[in-house]
């Protein structure tokens, strides 16, 4: 954090210049001292230091300047610190002015010019009041801030990018932090500008794109090299799995990733079956440490870029990215997993990102304390999702198309949830309708056995129905199956023989696409097991199929 300021602002650069002098020599190893020679200078300097979130512990302000007093700068500037103390430089026949701002400005003291010596007349009147302004000092968060709506949308996609990328951020809603309103002023920003994002360093960005998020925070947005020996496509466990091995083993490797490294798994407040971890670690836990390991083999990770299109021409496979810039690689890796499907109904896309939301949605679970939460869904996602949000809301309500949670939920969750006394489980239930101007405000649900209908109050829809691949990008390049899911192996083979086009001189291997040099592995392979283990199973088995693929090319 940055230290503490002593702003001095006079108009006379010699008595500037002594009481920075005197400011320094006493106080510089602890604070950091700012000099002003006007008010206006002094003022747009405190705006600045509002901005990039730096305290301010002292305003020494000399009355007599032209065009703004000492009394008219402290009033406006104690208004941005109104815990700074506030200390009024006069000459002698100011002392009845200065006696005025006491009950006025609520100057905390005057000095009279000249001070010296300061041991003697200015020292201890300051030491005095930066130690009871130390006492009631709390640090303020260091780090971005970002203000908005919270029924906004796009307020609500920039904290999941900076939650998911695990970017620190303090979050202010314009509706009720005063706060907010000032830096918004401040700042020069209009509120239908919102999100805006305030940097350490003062600067700012106004509803910016994820890419612009990225590149100001320092995310890798565009590759290094032309060429790699493996290029992966998409962050989730599998990808990262395979990133690990691959950069591990020799192969210059990059791994590209559409939204924020760890995938669905990324986004679970808690997995507590996977091996090696018997208190369980959140997705995002675990996403941060295979990332971290990738990155220490040296492997290349852009965030967020998304893939467009893959073309081939032996020996090389080519990846057109959503910037336009095409790579070439020897080995690809499909390992995008898969989005949860869309809920259709009457509301339920007008009012998504304003209450609604796919996935676990973490970042709003703080704005549900103590409120009424619906969650979709039966399998483990669902269940882990609504014991997360069960420690912030006053009610959690599971909505189960299916008769009960047994079929899809591993039963360590279902005990969970039995055992948590603000969770409730609706079977034979979906949702008909949701309702609300601005945002959600409730829900009509269907029992699917009877038909009837029933309206609940909530204030926020989390949806885990389900998933789909999105592999349409890869049209007339590898053979899926009816929902879009990539075929690979056995898969392909019909009647013992390879599949159409296949130019190897072999069959293709248990990852492999119908494309040779194109592998897949995690959810968005047809058959594969969903789950987080199984994922990182598949990346790191994918490696060596790989390695087995790069060593028939030479």
């Amino acid at each position: 954090m940055a230290r503490p300021v002593l702003l001095t602002v006079d108009d006379d650069p010699e008595v500037l210049g002594a009481v920075r002098r005197d400011l320094l020599r006493q106080y510089g190893d602890r604070y950091r001292v700012l000099a002003a020679d006007s008010g206006a200078t002094a003022l747009e300097a405190t705006e600045q230091l509002k901005l990039r979130n730096e305290p301010v512990a002292l305003f020494l302000a000399d009355q007599r300047m032209p065009r703004m007093s000492g009394v008219e700068f402290l009033e406006q500037g104690i208004a941005l610190f109104p815990q700074a103390k506030k200390v009024l430089l006069t000459a002698y026949a100011d002392t009845d002015a200065a006696i005025r701002a006491i009950n006025s400005v609520r100057i905390d003291h005057y000095l009279l010019k000249p001070w010296d010596p300061p041991e003697q007349h200015l020292y201890p009147v300051l030491d005095d009041l930066l130690a009871d302004w130390d006492a009631g000092f709390h640090p303020p968060f260091g780090g971005l801030r970002v203000i908005g709506h919270r029924w906004s949308p796009k307020s609500h996609a920039v904290k999941d990018f900076l939650a998911r990328n695990q970017v620190p951020y303090r979050w202010l809603d314009i509706e009720g932090s005063v706060e907010a309103e000032d830096l918004v002023k401040l700042a020069g920003v209009e509120r239908v500008s919102l999100p805006l994002l305030l940097f350490p360093d003062g600067s700012h960005l106004t509803d910016p794109t994820n890419v612009a998020i990225a590149e100001k925070i320092g995310l890798q947005t565009q590759a290094k090299l032309p060429f790699y020996d493996l290029i992966i496509v998409g962050g989730g466990p599998s990808g990262l799995a395979a990133a690990v091995y691959g950069a591990s083993e020799g192969l210059k490797t990059l791994m590209v990733e559409r939204n924020a490294p760890g995938g669905q798994a990324g986004q679970s407040s808690r997995i507590e079956n996977y091996l090696g971890f018997p208190s369980g670690l959140s997705g995002a836990d675990l996403s941060r440490r295979a990332l971290d390991q990738a990155r220490r083999f040296g492997v290349e990770v852009l965030t967020p870029q998304s893939a467009e299109a893959v073309r081939v021409e032996d020996p090389y496979r080519y990846l057109r990215l959503g910037n336009g810039r095409e790579l070439a690689c020897h080995a690809l890796m499909i390992a995008t997993g898969v989005a949860y499907r869309k809920l259709e109904a009457p509301g339920i896309e007008r009012l998504t990102g304003a209450g609604i939301y796919y996935g676990a949605a973490m970042t709003e679970a703080i704005s549900c304390r103590d409120e009424q939460v619906l969650i979709v869904g039966g399998a483990n996602s669902a269940g882990q999702a609504a014991m997360f949000f069960s420690r912030y809301a006053g009610q959690v309500t599971l909505l189960v198309r299916g008769e009960g949670l047994t079929k899809g939920m591993s039963s360590y969750l279902i005990d969970q949830i039995a055992e948590t006394p603000n969770i409730a489980v609706r079977p034979f239930t979906e949702v008909a309708e949701a309702h609300g101007e601005r945002n959600l405000e409730g829900v009509t649900v269907r029992n699917t056995r009877t038909g009837e209908t029933e309206t609940l109050s909530a204030s926020a829809l989390f949806i885990f129905i389900g998933a789909q691949p999105g592999t349409g990008w890869l049209d007339g390049v590898v053979e899926r199956d009816e929902r879009g899911f990539i075929l690979t192996g056995l898969d392909l083979m019909r009647d013992g023989k390879r599949p159409k086009g296949w130019t190897a001189d072999r069959d293709p291997f248990l990852l492999e696409a119908s494309v040779p040099g194109i592998f897949v592995a995690g959810d968005v392979r047809h058959g594969s097991v969903k789950r987080v283990a199984s994922g990182v199973g598949e990346g790191s088995i994918a490696v060596s199929f790989i390695h087995q693929y790069l060593s028939n090319l030479h």
